[in-house]
């Protein structure tokens, strides 16, 4: 393995294909059952109010989304009186019709249909009710790209240490602004009773696209999510009566300064507890800031480019890649002042800047702008930078935007690994698009339940042999085919690590001396010839090897590797690792240019006075673009949040495919070598591999 020493999200809801585009835009319909029940309900964000037809057929309900738009999903929340059959259609005009959806067996509640297509103008048009009443709607969603409405959702929490109240807190030691501070270990804790709630005040009215609730053990069971303007009125935006506990990642949709969880129905005798409540944030596409930096010509006082740092040129910090960055030059560009510039390609209005400092940060320094890149102004300025990532909203106008230090944070110099400049105007060039988050529910992607006869390979269609020597000064050579890699034939891959006595054709011979090159022999298989992924729930069913020198593993690695991108960069994540001295321990870990090796950002699982080898336990990793979680035996005991991690450690770095590998590794530099205790052969048996998105 590269290198040694985080949500169960039960339930997660999906992120949509696409933008929300359809919520608040201009919408018409057929007819109306009454003044109670407009077209307008359908679009408005609220489940609880709805667009209801006459009850005769056809109806139809359109909604205008301004221009043309690619459409990839449309979902449908029903109230009782359903279509039966219906048709999705879209239009140019609102008079041409193109049917991209069509069925006779329509099913009511909430259908989330995949589609394809593109228009102005989208419908519902039902040809046969399923009750004697009309067609109602509690929701009409159409998500896709373009058109006049919705960014992306940010990844950034836009509650941290905002001011939070709450109905009650259980005592002192848990008070609201402990679930909005960013620090896992504090929490908000309620008194016994329903109903109860806490609250964060965001400073302004935001659009709020999606919440994240960590629960304690003492989680709701009903409870509703809403959002006021005034902390007096309002709005629910989502709602459930079978909330699961753990960690809930929300996607929704609403506008307001607060942001509330309204518990109704507690799931255990004690109060609510939350250990962190997030809330996540969209910015408007149309009208609003864009990122105009991405892959824009860039300059800077110096770069480096040597060991070290090895092309960290000014461009770095501005081509969307966060495992790359720019660094000014070790010989020449320690010192005082250092800078660094980007041409945005015309005149534009500055909002925003974003910085992801490299541990060799700023602590004073100053953004600034210029028209012809020769005379600046100063925008913003601090003798107080804190490094790591720092989001500054500012305001300017220029068609350049530099970052000028006067003061280094450390003996270093400065290094960024992005400088992301936010506005409007500019010749803005369209950053690379982010991959999709999971599904809801997630379906099985791929699986290897290892169910062949007894000494069959690892399915050659599945897996790929990593033959060779190990890395991190271990000792053994993996070979291929099913020499230390088979099935038992009772539905387990066996991973044998071996001391070979009489090395064989598999423990290779220096061709200088003769002698023999390894010691011990096992086996290393991986998925990167047959499936590479980003995000979904990764789990195994796994019984690891438990002695002195042994270190097996199941973990990801990123697919770029492959292609050239060296370690770190690529990103590791680690769901278990396990050495064999340290018997009732495993660990989840992640590994990134800015936090690798014995400094990589993980937890142990620790289960005192057990031994981990003695049985099956079932590893998993839940992950999507704004944190992971991982679990052991369905306990969730560890969560990288990614707002919390770029703004403490460095970098996120898992936002593109990665692949599977399991490997039973002998000695190296964590867990020592094999000794008088060792016992070999070693077998690390696999039930199964599951990926579901």
């Amino acid at each position: 393995m590269i290198a040694g020493l985080v949500l169960a999200v039960t339930g997660s809801p999906a992120r949509a294909a696409g933008t929300l585009l359809s919520q608040g835009k201009p919408v018409t319909a057929s007819s109306v059952e009454n003044a109670g029940t407009p077209a307008s309900a359908a679009v408005d964000g609220n489940t609880g109010t709805r667009w209801s037809s006459s009850a005769s057929d056809p109806q139809w309900i359109q909604v205008d989304l301004g221009s043309t738009v690619t459409i990839g999903q449309v979902v449908l929340v029903w109230e009782a009186a359903y279509a039966k059959a219906y048709q999705i259609q879209t239009s140019a005009d609102g008079t041409t019709w193109t049917t991209i959806h069509a069925t006779t067996t329509g099913t009511g509640g909430t259908e989330t249909l995949n589609v394809t297509g593109s228009g102005r103008y989208v419908r519902m048009n039902g040809t046969q009710r399923a009750t004697q009443y009309g067609y109602s709607l509690w929701e009409f969603q159409v998500y896709g790209s373009g058109g006049g409405t919705g960014g992306a959702c940010s990844s950034s929490n836009a509650a941290l240490n905002h001011s939070a109240s709450a109905s009650t807190a259980e005592n002192a030691g848990t008070p609201a602004s402990a679930a909005f501070d960013g620090n896992a270990g504090t929490r908000w804790s309620s008194s016994a009773t329903d109903p109860q709630w806490v609250q964060v005040d965001l400073g302004s009215v935001q659009s709020v696209c999606g919440v994240q609730l960590s629960w304690e053990a003492a989680y709701a069971k009903a409870y509703q999510i809403q959002i006021s303007n005034d902390g007096a009125t309002w709005t629910t935006v989502y709602s459930t009566t079978t909330g699961p506990g753990a960690t809930e990642l929300i996607t929704l949709s609403g506008t307001g300064r607060y942001v509330r969880m309204y518990g109704t129905q507690r799931a255990t005798q004690y109060g609510y507890s939350l250990w962190e409540f997030q809330v996540f944030t969209g910015t408007p596409a149309d009208n609003g800031p864009v990122l105009l930096s991405y892959a824009k010509p860039a300059t800077a006082s110096t770069f480096q480019d040597d060991g070290n740092c090895s092309g960290c040129t000014p461009a770095k910090a501005f081509d969307a890649d966060a495992a790359t960055r720019w660094a000014t030059n070790a010989t020449t560009g320690w010192s005082d002042p250092a800078w660094i510039a980007v041409d945005l390609g015309a005149s534009a209005t500055i909002s925003k800047v974003v910085l992801q400092w490299d541990p060799a940060f700023g602590k004073a320094y100053q953004i600034q702008t210029s028209a012809d890149g020769a005379s600046w102004t100063t925008i913003y300025s601090t003798t107080t930078g804190a490094g790591f990532k720092e989001t500054l909203n500012v305001s300017g106008t220029g068609r350049y935007v530099r970052m000028y230090g006067t003061a280094r944070g450390t003996a270093y110099g400065y290094s960024l690994w992005g400088f992301d400049v936010y506005g409007t105007g500019g010749n803005p060039t369209a950053p690379p698009a982010t991959p999709p988050n999971p599904g809801n529910p997630q379906k099985l992607l791929w699986s290897d339940e290892f169910n062949a006869s007894a000494g069959t390979g690892p399915d050659q269609s599945k897996w790929t042999s990593d033959a060779g020597a190990g890395v991190n000064n271990e000792l053994e050579y993996y070979t291929t085919g099913n020499k230390n890699t088979y099935q038992d034939g009772t539905g387990n891959m066996v991973i044998e690590a071996r001391k070979e006595v009489t090395p064989g054709s598999a423990c290779p011979r220096d061709p200088l001396s003769g002698s023999t090159v390894c010691q011990y022999t096992s086996g290393r298989i991986n998925t990167s010839d047959h499936l590479n992924f980003t995000y979904g729930h990764v789990e195994s069913r796994i019984k690891v090897t438990g002695t002195q020198g042994l270190w097996p593993a199941f973990w990801l690695l990123g697919s770029d590797f492959k292609t050239g991108t060296p370690w770190p960069n690529c990103g590791e994540i680690d769901i278990m690792e396990h050495v064999g001295k340290v018997a009732d321990s495993v660990y989840s870990t992640l590994h990134a240019p800015a936090y690798f090796g014995a400094a990589g950002y993980g937890s142990p699982y620790t289960l005192p006075g057990t031994d981990f080898a003695s049985a099956f336990h079932t590893y998993a990793l839940d992950w999507d673009s704004s944190h992971m979680t991982f679990s052991v035996d369905g306990n969730a005991f560890f969560t990288v949040n990614r707002s919390t991690l770029e703004q403490t450690r460095g970098p996120w770095v898992y936002d593109h495919p990665f692949y599977i590998i399991l490997n039973n590794a002998v000695g190296g530099d964590w867990p020592g070598s094999p000794d008088a205790t060792t016992v070999f052969p070693q077998k690390m048996l696999v039930d199964y591999v599951r990926v579901y998105q």
